[in-house]
């Protein structure tokens, strides 16, 4: 019997939008993979990537055409990972299509084995606290949802995006404004600039929120400006990794010699399988680590949970903004994404609410 592919499009609400340098999210059409053996059934997502083509009805045509010409579905044994991965990336296959694949095998193998994801891949359950994401805000608005959020999650770090297109002084006028709202809950706090400075903006800012206790900055420049990151390394003040400059595990050495660390997403980077290889990579750097969502339920969260062992700083937060969450498997406790301890990454769509 040959393995089976179905898919599903579901439109996610966010509960608050967020907005970041490049624009404002409200909801995403998120698509859902189920890889079934007749047995067992294996769960993975697509989020579409911002400003990209990458949507949920693109991935679906690739991976269905995908799927029918790739002989290694043709028995109930799931096939490689790693070929699997390879063969999407020789056809061009979006990465977040990847993505959904990648890791709705991985989730098929690990039923298949009887065991949580997390011990197929050799790992301890184990995880540090996950921030949770403030977006770009007028103050008055920041004071408001911070409390929300951190009520709502528990969350024990608070990621407060900036690099606003209104310049740096909204940045520091909602920073403040978040720093403030976030001291009775004694939270990290870390900075994501999700490319929205110039090279003199950053060397601005980043001592400015170095005084102010932050623990990191992410993406100062925009990807396409790395030139620039040599600069801002010297002398730097905070930690500097980079998220929309590292794609894939060929994209470190370009930057290893520049930056703290590298924040993977397997949206991004196409599943669990690359996600591997980049993690790898960057602790041959000598690099920190980090995961991070773009606009997932709990079935891609789930997928990074499983791996939250290998990383110093994670950011699995997307689902917890989602209202409803069309899926479960992903809880948050004590301000920690941990992996369920059941075959698979333990996450499911729940058909009750859909």
């Amino acid at each position: 019997m040959a393995l089976t592919i179905a898919f599903r499009t579901i439109t996610n609400p966010k509960l608050f939008p967020l907005a970041i340098s490049r624009g404002v999210t409200s909801s995403s059409d998120n698509l859902y993979v189920t890889l079934s053996d007749g047995e067992f059934e294996g769960y993975g997502e697509l989020s579409p990537a911002t400003a990209k083509e990458w949507t949920a009805e693109r991935g679906q045509a690739q991976l269905q055409s995908f799927f029918s010409e790739y002989s290694g579905f043709n028995n109930p044994v799931a096939p490689a990972p790693h070929d699997v991965w390879q063969a999407m990336r020789d056809r061009e296959i979006d990465p977040p299509a990847m993505a959904a694949l990648d890791c709705a095998l991985w989730d098929l193998l690990a039923k298949q084995a009887g065991l949580p994801l997390y011990r197929l891949l050799g790992l301890p359950r184990r995880a540090v606290p996950t921030s949770v994401t403030i977006g770009l805000n007028p103050p008055e608005v920041t004071k408001e949802r911070v409390p929300q959020i951190l009520s709502m999650t528990g969350g024990k770090n608070l990621k407060i995006k900036l690099g606003s297109p209104e310049g740096r002084e909204f940045d520091k006028a909602h920073f403040e404004a978040a720093r403030e709202a976030a001291a009775p809950f004694g939270v990290g706090l870390r900075v994501d600039a999700n490319g929205g400075w110039t090279v003199e903006e950053a060397l601005q800012m980043i001592p400015w929120l170095a005084e102010r206790g932050v623990e990191y900055v992410e993406q100062p420049l925009v990807e396409g400006g790395e030139d620039g990151l040599p600069t801002l390394f010297k002398n730097r003040a905070l930690p500097i990794y980079v998220d929309e400059s590292c794609r894939f595990a060929t994209d470190i050495p370009k930057w290893a010699h520049a930056v703290d660390g590298v924040n993977l997403k397997l949206m991004k980077c196409g599943g669990i399988t690359e996600a591997l290889r980049i993690v790898a990579t960057a602790r041959a750097f000598g690099l920190g680590t980090m995961i991070g969502c773009m606009s997932e339920s709990s079935i891609a969260i789930a997928a990074g949970a499983a791996m939250s062992a290998l990383f110093d700083h994670i950011d699995l937060d997307s689902h917890l903004n989602l209202n409803p969450d069309p899926a479960t498997g992903a809880p948050i406790t004590q301000g920690c994404v941990l992996p369920e301890d059941r075959p698979g990454h333990g996450a499911r769509l729940d058909y009750a609410i859909l």
